[in-house]
This record gives C-alpha cells, structure tokens and sequence, in this order.
C-alpha cells in the first residue's frame, strides 16, 4: 500500500517562506514524476510545479521565480520551498507521484492527503 504524507504547512505572513515535504512510503518500485497541486477555497485543483525522476521542472506561471521544487529519489521525498508568498498563495497543497509498486505494475498516480497552507496579516 503507497502512502503519500505531506508536512510543512501552516500559517504565514505575507513575503514569508515556507517548505512543504512529502514523503512516499510502502509497496514502492520506483518513482516517476512527483509534484504538487493546490487548491484555494471555492476553486478547483490547480497545478503547482512538477519535477521528473531525471530532474526536470515545470512551474505554473503563478508561482515561477519564487518556488522550487526538488526531490530526494533516496528518501523517496518531493519538496516545495515557498517564498515571497502572497494571500492568493493560500489554499490546501496537495502531492502526487507516479509509481510503480512492483516492476510488473503500470505507473499509478498516487495523491497525500493535503496540507494546508495559509498567507495572512
């Protein structure tokens, strides 16, 4: 069973920093892509930023220049360092990665359970 856990949220002033983590566990072959996705009171689910097995990144057009996204392939973790955040930043950030339990599995998207992340004076 894959278990997706996010941690590292919480509340912030505006241009403050934050970083979220989100480790992988349980029955895991490999690890494709990893990333995030958020989502704001009354909106739908948006992408964040995306970071392949090799590295690549791609960032939302909202968020380019002031967050990172990064992994750990060993400890099976995706980070998302968050700085110079802004009220429209707040909403619960959600992780996914795309993993194969077993080498005779197909790729799954995996989704944590959300954790929340609030920009307020």
């Amino acid at each position: 069973q894959v278990q997706l856990v996010e941690s590292g949220g919480g509340l912030v002033q505006p241009g403050g920093s934050l970083r979220l983590s989100c480790l992988a566990s349980g029955r895991i072959a490999s690890i494709n892509a990893m990333g995030w996705y958020r989502q704001a009171p009354g909106k739908q689910r948006e992408f964040v930023a995306i970071i392949t097995s090799g590295g690549s990144t791609t960032y939302a057009d909202s968020v380019k220049g002031r967050f990172t996204i990064s992994r750990d392939n060993a400890k099976n973790t995706v980070y998302l360092q968050m700085n110079s955040l802004k009220p429209e930043d707040t909403a619960v950030y959600y992780c996914h990665a795309v993993i194969r339990e077993t080498l005779m599995n197909p790729f799954i998207r995996f989704w944590g359970q959300g954790t929340q992340v609030t920009v307020s004076s």
